[in-house]
């Protein structure tokens, strides 16, 4: 019993501090200074070791990564020193008795230290989590989804069970740097309805979050781009957050934010304006190719002459150095930028050459556009991605997969119809959407044109594969009953084949469904209605109702698009006014703050149509207004930056002769002479025809004027003048009779006079093609109908000659065709 006692107090002792010997161990973790002493610590205590203290572990060797505190202590290092195999075996004996927390914790640290998705242990923690998941709160919940994604197993039924669970307690969420983490991971798996559900939650929750949190601002606009969805209240929100910290953003962030805005095509001229500044300063720091290539794809599409020619020239010199996914990034952004260094181009070409194997097959798409864009030419680059793409064709099953290979397949110089090509298409047409049916058919389209221009002959295997296409795509549109589903498969859509094949039963469709268009697809059933050049008044004047019964519902960001189809096409609305005031009141207070380049194309599709809202235009041209687009034209690529200054022209234009009243000035004429003496180009065979016949009717060569400019630089096919009494006058003798414009440029582009004698017509001849005409009926388009508006304006009588009785039967022989020139010039004009 004495024996006892004396023990006593040292069985009390240690009973005493066993309990904070777990957090003595931590307190000894939390002051070390390197993985060495960490590695130290389990290998001493790798017996007693709780599941909290190796989670601990983790933790701090993972901090030590982050800090850098060793570069030499790299990933590699810590995954292969033995005491990492035994705090992995440590992990594996405990991962039952970890708490969530720190379950989670252990994968994702795992997973950053680059062990491989089926190791053992990753797939026993993956195992454990799911067996938990119900209990997750919100923070482990978005870790572990942060995890899978991290395995690519976005499409697993774990992912989908995980956003299963965030849909049934979206409501209760609170959280939202968790809840964007959990956006992002599920995004790939996510219906729409529940995306909206998302967005309306994200709204809700947005201003409780410190302006401070970039990254949950990036996490939002990336979910926008993976479920491809421009949510404008959503995205200025985020673009405030991340102008507010402009000074704290990095080279990284700002060039994952320009690449998301590029793909959602929202325009921040603000956000630009400050990340090229930004990224202008940092071109001397950076001479690592995994920085400077960044730097480059972020800077360059924005950078002035001088900093491309020194971006281009340090590229240059490190480009050996490029790995697979830096050379393909490269690649891309020189296509941004509308390259034409053939040495970079040939030498970035051949880096990426000897990296083919280990791209993907859109990365390969990719490399090919790029290729094409650039005007390169190699028999080895594209006689590789023609074998790499057909083996990756004999293995695919997924019909977009698949499209999209024999897309890039038809793309490459001379492709062959290769008989595995036609099987794959036809093995997948019955499953593809629209999309894809319409991906496959251009990519025939373009092996018949081929083999057509080199064998002179047109398979008939081709022929059927279209007819096939045909069908499952009238097939699929006939079946169509969801609106939403069917604007899916429609946005994309681009080139000849689905306007000539489908485009009535798309139309069909729509107007089947017509009462389902409301603020939430308006926009873009209108922006689709423009592209297609299809007049549909029962589906424009739905839109117009939408707008005027649902105007506080859309964004400003949307009314340009809701407004294009009626300019492009020439069509008033029952409530033209009133739809069309509606429109631009809901602009007004935001005309400060909206994109210079939208205002400006939004202005000239009003003037198109005869609407002229005065705070408008006197917005745009005024000088702080045409600074800033100044600036923005900075940052554009050459062929937006001449798009741009040609719409500013033509508006200028129509407000100088239609609105005389708000004394605008005209001020483009060094521009038009630039664009008319680059581009100005030689007539066609249907013009060089028509000048002949008119010579011979007006009475010579003399009396009539082919490729004539007028004031304010309308271009004419033809003019001619007669007197009062219908008889043409040659120009030598009427060459005074009206005053020439000021002309201080040289040039053989003769600009006619607007002012002649009473009684004498100056008459104005215009070929109308194919493109002057809505695709389905013989109306006027917007652009043709206001060209006609201010050729009158400058005073001439203005004749238009339609295609469509130029070619017809009834002037199929060369005298009809001059009694008919002959009607409309003299006979036209009597009164």
């Amino acid at each position: 019993m004495l024996r006892l006692k004396a023990i006593y107090p040292f069985f009390w002792r240690l009973f005493q501090f066993r309990p904070s010997s777990c957090e003595l161990l931590i307190s000894q973790m939390d002051k070390c200074t390197n993985e060495e002493q960490i590695f130290d610590l389990i290998e001493r205590n790798k017996e007693t070791l709780s599941e909290k203290q190796v989670g601990y572990a983790f933790n701090i060797l993972w901090k030590f990564q982050k800090q850098n505190i060793n570069l030499l202590k790299n990933v590699d290092y810590v995954k292969d020193h033995p005491q990492f195999l035994t705090l992995r075996n440590l992990t594996t004996d405990k991962l039952e008795i970890m708490n969530d927390s720190t379950l989670v914790e252990v994968l994702y640290i795992m997973l950053q230290f680059a062990v491989e998705a089926h190791d053992p242990l990753v797939e026993a923690l993956v195992i454990e989590a799911w067996r938990r998941l119900e209990r997750f709160d919100i923070t482990v919940l978005s870790k572990f989804s942060s995890c899978l994604a991290d395995q690519h197993l976005q499409f697993s039924p774990l992912m989908g069970k995980i956003a299963d669970i965030v849909n049934r307690k979206l409501e209760t969420i609170q959280d939202l740097r968790s809840l964007s983490v959990l956006m992002v991971s599920t995004s790939s798996l996510i219906s729409q309805h529940f995306r909206e559900k998302l967005v309306t939650k994200t709204e809700l929750l947005f201003d409780t979050i410190d302006s401070s949190k970039v990254n949950i601002s990036r996490r939002i606009v990336q979910f926008l781009r993976n479920v491809k969805y421009s949510h404008y209240p959503l995205l200025e929100k985020c673009n405030k957050v991340f102008l507010s910290n402009m000074n704290h953003l990095d080279l990284d962030s700002i060039g994952k934010i320009l690449s998301l805005y590029q793909s959602l095509q929202f325009h921040s001229f603000e956000f630009s304006r400050m990340a090229k500044r930004k990224l202008t300063e940092m071109i001397p720091l950076y001479d690592d190719p995994a920085s400077f290539v960044k730097l480059f794809v972020a800077l360059g599409p924005m950078a002035v002459p001088e900093e491309k020619e020194q971006l281009e020239s340090t590229l240059l010199l490190m480009s050996e150095e490029l790995n697979s996914q830096q050379a393909l990034a490269v690649l891309g952004a020189m296509e941004d930028m509308e390259n034409r260094n053939s040495r970079l181009i040939k030498k970035i070409a051949s880096v990426v050459y000897k990296h083919l194997d280990s791209y993907k097959p859109l990365d390969l798409l990719k490399i090919i556009q790029a290729l094409i864009f650039l005007r390169f030419q190699s028999k080895d680059i594209f006689g590789k991605l023609r074998e790499l793409l057909l083996s990756y064709l004999k293995t695919s099953i997924m019909p977009t997969e698949t499209s999209m290979l024999v897309c890039a397949i038809s793309m490459l110089p001379l492709p062959h119809f290769d008989e595995a090509v036609i099987s794959r298409i036809e093995a997948v047409m019955t499953q593809c959407d629209l999309s894809n049916l319409n991906n496959l058919a251009l990519s025939v389209l373009r092996w018949i044109q081929n083999d057509h221009r080199y064998s002179n002959s047109i398979n008939g295997r081709q022929l059927k594969l279209l007819q096939n296409l045909d069908h499952y795509g009238r097939l699929r549109l006939q079946e169509s009953n969801n609106l939403n589903l069917l604007w899916e498969e429609l946005k994309s859509i681009k080139g000849d084949w689905f306007l000539e094949s489908l485009l009535e039963e798309t139309m069909a469709a729509l107007q089947r469904m017509v009462n389902d268009i409301n603020f939430t697809n308006v926009a873009g059933i209108a922006s689709f209605i423009s592209r297609t050049n299809y007049l549909n008044t029962v589906l424009l004047d739905r839109i117009a109702s939408v707008v005027l019964q649902q105007i506080e519902k859309l964004h400003p960001f949307s009314i340009l698009a809701i407004i294009l189809p009626f300019s492009t096409l020439n069509y008033d609305p029952p409530q033209r006014d009133e739809f069309l005031g509606t429109c631009i009141q809901h602009l007004h207070s935001h005309l400060s703050t909206l994109d210079p380049l939208m205002l400006v194309f939004l202005s000239f599709s009003l003037s198109i149509l005869e609407y002229f809202p005065e705070d408008l235009i006197k917005t745009i041209f005024d000088i702080k207004f045409l600074s800033k687009l100044d600036s923005q034209l900075e940052l554009l690529p050459s062929s937006l930056n001449t798009r741009v200054q040609l719409r500013l022209m033509e508006l200028n234009r129509a407000v100088c002769l239609e609105c005389p009243e708000f004394q605008i000035p005209w001020f483009h004429d060094r521009f038009c002479q630039q664009l008319y003496n680059r581009d100005f180009g030689s007539m066609s065979g249907v013009q060089q025809h028509m000048y002949k016949m008119l010579a011979e009717i007006l009475g010579g060569i003399d009396c009539v004027k082919a490729s004539v400019l007028t004031p304010y630089y309308h271009l004419l096919d033809f003019e001619c003048v007669l007197d009062k009494r219908k008889k043409p006058l040659p120009y030598v003798s009427h060459k005074n009779l009206g005053k020439e414009p000021d002309v201080h440029w040289k040039s053989n582009i003769q600009i006619a006079g607007s002012r002649l004698p009473p009684g004498v017509e100056r008459i104005a001849l215009q070929f109308l093609d194919s493109k002057a005409f809505c695709r389905n009926i013989p109306h006027l388009k917007g652009i043709s109908a206001m060209k006609k508006r201010h050729l009158e304006i400058l005073g001439y009588r203005v004749i238009q000659i339609p295609h469509f009785e130029w070619n017809s039967m009834a002037l199929s022989t060369k005298d009809a065709q001059m009694d008919y020139l002959r009607e409309r010039i003299f006979l036209e004009g009597k009164s």
